[in-house]
């Protein structure tokens, strides 16, 4: 009998027990020890906090109610379908969702100069910025993504817009007001003085609304852009604040190059990083193509986490990341859209990608090397992207005093595009969701135990 962490304790119950929602049938989750375990005949339960309060394996209800001290009503699923884990984008331009699906011809540095910077500027209108990011927010969440770690632009009051429409939708988010002060179109560069004040503006607005779901987070946009006075200061208030941190890291060879020559002092990329103080457990750097076993060491001692974004290290020809030797290396790694390099906004397609990317380069490898598994992908979309972002104590899998962060997946939702068979196991479903399936198979979205999205009305 397959059974998830958690001893399925409800005492200490704190609230109305009448209020605990109870769902039954198959749940899909990861744990540390495994990439994918499958409960097909689970009992859940969420208290009215939203946090997870018991799961049961197989459990009769006349036990529970006995538990419970009351016969709580019990929503049933169907065979066709499974809760998993909301997704966890651990790395998404907000500003860029506009150009998703278009403008991937060029290589990065010129991609920045002739698409990017020019539709960041426009976020200076908070009118443009808040039609936007009512969209962006609304299209992650529709697609399953619960938690997103964006990037905004540089401008104080777009950047709270994009905290107005994710608080609006209730995702869960990191917002980063972006910061440079070099190396940028002079109409999109900052003050280094004046980049430190307006991001400390920022932080003590978004903190100020008291809400848990939203919290800004420090992003220093790369080194390129960033003197090391700017990212020093940014280091700063991440400690003052205990704050998350996110940027670029070895994104593709030339701006490894560039990094190279503004800043011959360091020993390397990350040693910029971790010189001016923003390499902490609470950490997130985005690609990590061509990490030096120099850089590994480092950011596995910081215990800094790695987006894997593969859609965008693809169409605009950055790299190949290798997923698997990063995880041999013990780093932590979750996925990451990059919208709109990457020109998906779903956290499927970088599952997909991902894995086609792994087997890609298992081709050139020795016949040993282990392509990474759907299992894995799927790991590194809901707990290992929450590993990352430092919120695997809260989010990232169905574990006992975690937030309902969920996805009711239905594989024979009204639209579907999915084919089911009457011989499909379970592990099919799964697979055939994460292979082929879309937003019409994700019928509704928890967030902190809250439905945030109901597809299925």
């Amino acid at each position: 009998m397959e059974q998830f962490n958690g001893n399925g304790d409800i005492n200490g119950l704190s609230h109305d027990p009448e209020g605990v929602k109870v769902y039954r049938g198959t749940l899909v989750h990861s744990t540390k020890n495994k990439p994918m375990e499958i409960l097909r005949n689970g009992i859940i339960g969420v208290d009215t906090s939203g946090k997870i309060l018991f799961v049961k394996d197989d459990d009769s209800i006349e036990s529970l109610s006995a538990e419970l001290g009351f016969s709580p009503e019990v929503r049933n699923l169907k065979d066709s379908q499974f809760f998993i884990p909301g997704f966890v984008d651990t790395h998404i331009h907000a500003p860029q969702y506009p150009n998703t699906g278009t403008k991937v011809d060029l290589p990065l540095l010129e991609w920045l100069n002739a698409y990017t910077f020019p539709l960041e500027t426009k976020y200076s209108d908070v009118k443009f910025a808040r039609d936007v990011y009512k969209k962006v927010v609304h299209k992650t969440l529709s697609n399953g993504t619960t938690t997103a770690s964006y990037f905004a632009t540089i401008h104080h009051r777009a950047s709270m817009a994009l905290c107005d429409a994710a608080e609006l939708f209730g995702q869960r988010a990191y917002v980063g007001k972006c910061n440079s002060d070099q190396n940028l179109p002079d109409n999109y560069c900052e003050g280094t003085d004046a980049s430190l004040r307006d991001t400390e503006e920022f932080i003590i607005e978004v903190l100020a609304r008291k809400n848990p779901l939203i919290t800004p987070i420090i992003t220093p946009r790369y080194a390129v852009s960033c003197t090391t006075e700017l990212m020093s200061g940014l280091g700063k208030l991440a400690e003052k604040y205990d704050l998350p941190i996110q940027s670029h890291l070895c994104e593709s060879l030339a701006e490894v190059k560039w990094v190279s020559e503004l800043f011959p002092q360091f020993h390397s990329y990350t040693d910029v990083y971790d010189k001016c103080g923003v390499f902490t457990k609470k950490t997130v750097m985005a690609h990590c193509v061509y990490l030096t076993e120099f850089d590994l060491a480092l950011m596995k001692e910081r215990g800094v986490g790695v987006s894997h974004c593969p859609n965008s290290n693809l169409s605009i020809c950055s790299g190949l990341m290798d997923s698997r030797a990063w995880l041999d290396k013990g780093l932590k790694v979750g996925l990451g859209t990059d919208v709109s390099g990457g020109y998906h906004p779903s956290m499927l397609d970088a599952i997909r990608l991902a894995i086609h990317t792994s087997n890609a380069l298992s081709i050139q490898r020795p016949p040993d090397y282990k392509p990474l598994s759907y299992q894995e992908a799927f790991r590194m979309a809901t707990l290992g992207g929450a590993e990352v972002l430092a919120l695997d104590d809260t989010i990232g899998n169905f574990e006992v005093g975690k937030d309902f962060d969920a996805l009711l997946v239905d594989m024979e939702s009204s639209n579907s595009r999915v084919d089911t068979f009457d011989f499909d196991s379970t592990e099919d479903l799964v697979q055939k969701f994460l292979f082929i399936g879309d937003d019409r198979n994700i019928q509704e979205v928890y967030v902190c135990g809250q439905k945030v999205m109901d597809h299925a009305k």
